[in-house]
């Protein structure tokens, strides 16, 4: 059994919104359900009937009701949610119009901007009916290339308030990866910046604006947000307009009544191997997935300050937005988290009072190899809940956060994916934390691990797979007529079985209830034929005191493949002979001998993805000689070059 680090009391679980919800479901279906696993088992059985009682519970605000909760629960993929309902999402986020908070922005100089509920009606009202008469309407797409920053939320309610399709990218992608997304969708305005701020610096994004507007005919307008300064020059860009002469004065939302199944967000894949494909999520499938997550899952109120660590590059920015719904704060940062210190966080949450906090896996260990104490220089008294993903954390990483954060504290690792805008495995607020593992399935998420052959397998690794369709998976790919992309993607790794295999490599423990995800399977390991995630080597190997990241790839070798391991150092450590053996020797005792890579090279820097994942696959196709066709996908793509450099090093037989 995994280490258990935390149990809510009595007091947290009666006052827990699952709670309250397992008695709305035993009062109107006469049951006697008493945990969260009788629940879930509930919600699995009776698919129908689970997303039936969520809607009324959440009070999901339609003109029209629904006739039926789902077509066909055997078309998968292709299953229609809600049939017949008529309903706005940004209705449902803005169905509070009074003086509290809405939205607090913070940047990492210093600045700070409060938006009540009132306001942000206001200010998505005066945009939504510009977007109208700039000719705007049902279907059509909306686009961002914006950071992280109020003006992001108002355009995307507003776009949705009218019934359009909203996509988003951040500013910290490069204009070549926001014309791959967006030149495939055909936006018709654009909202952005002047630039922004990251590490202290400023970073002047109106040349990068300029080049993406004039790659994409689509746009009529071209909305730029003064960020940086007052009025820039907008001449060079073609449609340009500044936001405050773009706004309307009509300040009352029509709010558009579109089909349940109505296009919401296109969102894409990373692109690290190809051009990004484009998922189109449905209006009621996002709405009520995201819903459930935020109240049931996490334990959402509207007494809450929510803050997460995200880009508008990333679904955990599209999954904050239904907090407005619950009536709850949402803190928008803008800025790099560690500046001008590892504290910098830590010390918002103490002045802005944040009660959930969230953040990647990668920002933790990042604290960690800093031995950043939060706990020692912070107060944190409102904090109740961190909420993690990205990529897995280890059970070290788990133990740190009771270490070095906060003993009483609910630790929400969470999984999914930009695919479903949502989650297949979440934390739950009465139940316990184990260190190493999301605490359960998602509601109504029929997930199981499968070995090679299909077959669902318990306490041993396997592919993550999804039996049955849920609202929030997409309604289809942009530009992709017969399903092939689709296909493709989820529902062909197993040829005899109709299940999304979703490219995780996970073990459902059977005496916690509790998931350990060990990385994406794509990039699994397989040396002599045996099936390794990456994750279970960085486990171990990050959690030494020389190693500050690491990433594992298997090279195609003599007929088989081995693990080689690439390893960035903490300061003052160099990758000596003896260090290569502690490694080594780590991984021989704490997994396997197939665990131990043939070389350990040292590189000055690890690369990430936007959404902060490891880019094991790019890293890969260098290795193996075959093209990186993205590299503005990647969030630090001069750390590629280093690979390439390596290239000889990397055919010698062993260390």
């Amino acid at each position: 059994m995994g280490k258990l680090l935390w149990k809510p009391s009595e007091e947290r679980i009666k006052e827990a919104n699952i709670t309250r919800f397992i008695e709305f479901v035993n009062k109107k279906h006469d049951f006697n359900i008493e945990s969260y696993w009788q629940l879930y088992d509930w919600s699995v059985e009776k698919i129908p009937d689970f997303w039936a009682t969520v809607w009324e519970f959440l009070k999901i605000k339609v003109s029209h009701e629904y006739e039926k909760v789902v077509d066909d629960l055997n078309k998968f993929p292709g299953a229609r949610w809600f049939i017949g309902a008529k309903l706005n999402f940004a209705e449902n986020l803005l169905r509070f119009k009074n003086s509290r908070p809405a939205i607090i922005a913070r940047s990492e100089i210093g600045l700070r901007k409060v938006l009540t509920f009132a306001e942000l009606y206001e200010q998505v009202a005066c945009l939504a009916n510009a977007l109208l008469e700039a000719g705007v309407s049902r279907g059509d797409r909306v686009a961002a290339y914006m950071p992280n920053i109020p003006e992001t939320y108002v355009a995307m309610l507003a776009a949705t308030s009218i019934g359009a399709v909203w996509s988003s990218c951040g500013s910290e992608l490069g204009p070549s990866a926001v014309v791959d997304r967006f030149s495939q969708i055909e936006p018709k305005v654009l909202f952005t910046v002047d630039g922004y701020w990251y590490k202290g610096k400023t970073f002047n994004l109106l040349s990068n604006v300029e080049a993406v507007a004039r790659m994409l005919p689509s746009l009529k307008k071209v909305v730029v947000v003064s960020y940086l300064q007052e009025k820039p020059n907008l001449s060079n860009i073609p449609n340009a307009i500044y936001y405050e002469d773009f706004l309307s004065s009509e300040k009352k939302i029509r709010f558009e009544q579109v089909e349940a199944n109505h296009p919401l967000y296109i969102m894409f894949t990373s692109g690290t191997t190809g051009k990004p494909k484009c998922m189109v999520q449905s209006v009621a499938g996002v709405l009520v997935n995201q819903l459930k997550e935020l109240m049931l899952h996490v334990d959402v109120k509207n007494t809450d300050i929510h803050m997460y660590i995200t880009s508008p590059s990333w679904m955990m920015w599209n999954w904050m937005a239904p907090n407005l719904a619950l009536g709850a704060t949402i803190v928008v940062y803008d800025g790099n988290p560690f500046y001008p210190d590892p504290y910098a966080v830590w010390k918002l949450i103490d002045e802005e009072k944040i009660t959930i906090f969230g953040c990647s896996a990668s920002y933790i260990n990042a604290l960690r190899s800093e031995n950043v104490e939060p706990k020692t220089s912070c107060n944190l008294s409102t904090l109740r809940e961190i909420t993690q993903t990205g990529s897995p954390l280890s059970a070290e990483g788990f133990e740190w956060v009771y270490d070095a954060i906060k003993k009483d504290l609910h630790f929400n690792s969470i999984s999914g994916g930009t695919d479903i805008n949502g989650c297949f495995a979440a934390g739950c607020p009465i139940l316990p934390v184990y260190a190493g593992q999301i605490q359960a399935p998602a509601l109504a998420m029929k997930i199981k691990a499968y070995d090679e052959n299909g077959n669902p397998v318990i306490d041993k690794p396997g592919e993550l797979v999804c039996e049955a369709p849920a609202p929030s998976m997409p309604l289809y790919f942009w530009n992709d007529p017969n399903n092939e992309k689709y296909l493709d993607a989820y529902f062909r790794f197993y040829p005899n079985k109709n299940v999304w295999r979703h490219g995780d490599f996970v073990e459902f423990h059977s005496d916690t209830g509790g998931i350990t995800f060990y990385g994406r399977s794509d990039a699994t390991l397989k040396p002599s034929g045996v099936r390794i995630g990456t994750g279970e080597i960085y486990n171990i190997v990050e959690k030494l005191p020389e190693v500050a990241d690491s990433l594992a790839v298997g090279q195609a070798w003599k007929g088989d493949q081995r693990i080689i391991l690439f390893v960035k150092l903490n300061p003052g450590y160099d990758l000596t002979p003896e260090l290569k053996k502690k490694i080594r020797d780590a991984l021989r005792r704490e997994a396997s001998p197939r665990h131990v890579p043939s070389l350990i090279i040292r590189v000055p820097d690890i690369p990430y993805t936007f959404n902060m994942k490891k880019v094991e696959i790019a890293v890969s196709n260098i290795i193996h000689g075959r093209p990186v066709t993205n590299r503005d996908a990647i969030l630090n793509p001069e750390a590629l070059d280093y690979f390439e450099k390596i290239l000889p090093e990397l055919q010698r037989e062993a260390d």
